[in-house]
């Protein structure tokens, strides 16, 4: 769900490529050889990943490695989004009765994409289970990210079932808060719904890539938490010296986050470095989701692996340099009961209905929780909370934040990332 984890485009690879002048107001590094930028594109064709890597007319010369075409394989550098690992984006809406409601569950948004779920078909419903294998560790000790991704998952179960002629009764927690089936959704006949968040949800996909620099009016802003939804629970930080603030506090942490061993160890963990990597687990942060333009992305897919350290720094220099430097405001999804596992199920659920209005409205939503994790990370060792009172300086008495998110009109759309098919998840 957050963006830690970024990734770093190493020394190794010279690259000579004939580009030209971007034209006012178009991002430098989505100008390509001879036509518009790609920027506005939600893929990138075998014909211009070729121009944009300028492999057709100029030349990538390596040096010190003879392993440009293996990486070009490897990579997937001319096949961005496809193979197994991006079926389910695909065929979800094909898929019928309660599997195909599952099948929109799994496109659902989770921490470090950990997909921390399972689902079991029975006879009068779907059960969703917490797969307690998928954890980020330090990153996430409480389990509070976790169960954020689970209702995440269950709003698209939710959502699911309408256009498949399912009623859907969700019920929270049936086994109590320490039970490992945090939902049951009942399941009867009925004639077939439509649901604009629906229709949406192979397109809502995390946008790490830069925002323009534009506001998103405060109308917009209020029409994402919905009908009788923002209360307490979403908090806008849109104002400049608020904004500045936030973004100094997720710069700082993420930089604490890196500089903590054990959670920058936790973090890399999930990072699938090829394609053979990528289709193998079907799960986890790759290059496509990091909103690189088509020609760093080509670039840094036909370079070495990289370290944990350099990932490390790349990580900060993006939170630095693009995703506070451009956020247009940012929301905290805040409780009173932030250990309360069924008001983090209920704020999942509230999440995933905001980014799929977002996607449905043009914005480009990020999920930047370093802030939290820096937070749960000194309460779980005994450190002195250091972040806890800078956050709560922003948000009012009482509020404690579960989520963080930045908002704004983006630069170029976001490319979809693994997912595990209902196969791999239903037992």
């Amino acid at each position: 769900m957050r963006s830690a984890g970024g990734w770093c485009a190493g020394t190794r690879v010279a690259a000579t490529v004939v580009r030209t002048r971007p034209t006012p107001g178009e991002d430098p590094m989505t100008s390509t050889i001879d036509g518009p930028p790609e920027s506005r594109s939600p893929g990138i064709s075998r014909r211009s990943a070729l121009r944009g890597l300028a492999l057709g007319g100029a030349t990538v010369a390596v040096a010190g490695t003879g392993l440009l075409s293996y990486r070009v394989y490897d990579s997937a550098v001319l096949d961005p989004g496809g193979g197994p690992a991006h079926e389910p984006w695909r065929e979800w809406r094909d898929i019928p009765g309660p599997r195909g409601a599952v099948a929109a569950a799994v496109l659902a948004a989770s921490p470090h994409n950990t997909q921390p779920w399972d689902f079991v078909v029975t006879g009068d419903g779907i059960d969703l289970y917490a797969d307690p294998a998928r954890g980020t560790g330090s990153v996430d000790p409480f389990d509070r990210e976790r169960y954020v991704g689970l209702g995440c998952a269950l709003e698209n179960l939710v959502l699911g079932c309408g256009p498949r002629g399912l009623r859907p009764t969700p019920t929270l927690l049936p086994d109590g808060p320490g039970g490992l089936r945090v939902a049951h959704v009942g399941l009867a006949p009925a004639a077939p719904s439509t649901d604009p968040l629906h229709d949406v949800i192979d397109r809502r996909h995390t946008n790490r890539g830069p925002y323009r620099p534009v506001p998103v009016p405060p109308a917009a802003l209020a029409a994402l938490a919905g009908p009788g939804e923002t209360g307490g629970n979403l908090q806008w930080i849109a104002d400049p010296g608020p904004r500045a603030e936030l973004g100094r506090l997720l710069v700082d942490a993420a930089e604490a986050l890196c500089a903590d061993e054990q959670q920058s160890l936790d973090n890399f963990a999930w990072f699938r470095a090829g394609n053979d990597d990528e289709q193998r687990h079907r799960d986890g942060l790759v290059l496509d989701g990091q909103g690189l333009g088509p020609l760093e992305l080509g670039i840094a897919k036909l370079l070495p692996p990289y370290s944990r350290t350099a990932g490390d720094r790349f990580w900060i220099d993006r939170t630095r340099d693009v995703h506070t430097a451009t956020a247009a405001a940012y929301g905290v999804i805040t409780t009173a009961t932030p250990d309360d596992r069924r008001a983090q199920l209920e704020a999942g659920r509230l999440l995933q209905r905001i980014h799929l209005r977002a996607t449905a409205a043009g914005i480009a939503l990020q999920h930047m929780n370093q802030v939290t994790e820096r937070i749960d990370r000194e309460a779980s060792t005994g450190a002195r909370a250091t972040f806890a009172p800078r956050f709560a300086a922003l948000l009012p008495p009482g509020a404690h934040p579960l989520l963080t998110f930045r908002v704004g009109y983006p630069v170029r759309e976001a490319r979809p990332t693994p997912r595990r098919s209902v196969a791999m998840v239903t037992r």
